[in-house]
């Protein structure tokens, strides 16, 4: 059995108040026991992927829910190792911008960027759980801005993808599969940007 990813859209500031060591805790609370509430409904706004916490307190933080993954983090894995074999054969135009988008999220843009640069406790911490991912608010409108560039380009990859990742294992199964992730990606980022919030991915 593999590794999940649960992805959450978060007010950095909000969760920026509590302890360092205690925010990832924070974020699993918010994960799970949603499911134990009367009035939590499976269904809510799923229709756009996100899933907010009941209750009539402002919300400070939502999960989303990857329609193309069934919530492993595997895909997103096999995504980028698609990208690093295909991205020598895209031009500079289309790879640039695409680095920019992809770099942190199904990229490994090394340990600073995975913990949000000190925001959650360091992954060598044995008494933590690490962050698959931490993308901070101030890194999420250059995102955006990339996916803008790129997603009007998104067939250019194809002769790309068919060249170098088609039929191998640890790839996705077809290029539609790695450009609806994409897409995916591409709309959380732009949702996150827009409300200045920040992104976690939690195994």
């Amino acid at each position: 059995m593999g590794m999940d990813l649960t992805l959450f859209m978060v007010d950095w500031a909000r969760l920026g108040t509590a302890p360092v060591e205690d925010r990832i805790g924070l974020l699993e609370d918010m994960a799970w026991p949603w499911a134990l509430e009367e009035s939590y409904d499976p269904g809510r706004a799923r229709a756009d992927g996100w899933l907010w916490p009941p209750g009539p307190e402002p919300a400070w933080c939502a999960g989303y829910s990857f329609f193309t993954t069934n919530g492993a983090h595997a895909p997103h894995v096999h995504a980028g190792s698609a990208w690093a074999d295909m991205r020598s054969l895209v031009d500079a135009s289309v790879r640039e911008p695409m680095d920019t988008f992809l770099d942190g999220l199904v990229r490994d843009a090394g340990p600073a960027f995975a913990a949000g640069g000190g925001f959650f406790p360091p992954a060598v911490d044995p008494w933590h759980r690490r962050v698959l991912l931490a993308c901070p608010p101030d890194a999420l409108p250059g995102k955006a801005g990339a996916w803008e560039r790129v997603e009007p380009r998104l067939e250019e990859l194809r002769a790309p993808f068919a060249a170098e990742c088609e039929g191998w294992a640890g790839r996705p199964d077809t290029f539609e599969d790695f450009i609806a992730l994409l897409r995916e990606w591409g709309d959380v980022t732009t949702t996150a940007a827009h409300r200045g919030w920040g992104l976690v991915g939690l195994p």
